[in-house]
């Protein structure tokens, strides 16, 4: 199992800049990736950005230039820098992590996901 426990949300006005922080425990040794999702009332979880082991980064259009997503795989760690937040960027944010492992060369993958408990981030207009 994993665990995840984010930190940095809060209130900030439109304009204004927040950095969640995401720290991953218990079986890590198997996260490949991990990323940031996020659910406004009444919307589906929509992914924010993911970023691999290797550096390897996907970040949706609507936070492209804003939002940059950076890990620290020593510290089992993701990090999320927003700037210039806009209302629209309400939510709740959610870490993921996704882990793999092959246990043989003959076997399937096992794949799990894992997720925080959340973290809410309101911009003010």
């Amino acid at each position: 199992q994993v665990q995840l426990v984010e930190s940095g949300g809060g209130l900030v006005q439109a304009g204004g800049s927040l950095r969640l922080s995401c720290t991953a425990s218990g079986r890590t040794r198997y996260i490949n990736s991990m990323g940031w999702y996020r659910q406004a009332p009444g919307n589906q979880r929509e992914l924010v950005a993911t970023i691999t082991d290797g550096g390897i980064t996907n970040t949706a259009d609507s936070v492209k230039g804003r939002f940059t997503i950076s890990r620290d795989n020593a510290k089992n760690s993701v990090y999320l820098q927003m700037v210039s937040l806009k209302p629209d960027d309400t939510a709740i944010y959610y870490c993921s992590a996704h882990s793999m492992v092959k246990p043989c060369i003959e076997c399937p993958k096992i794949e799990n996901d894992y997720w925080g408990q959340g973290t809410q981030v309101t911009v003010s207009s």
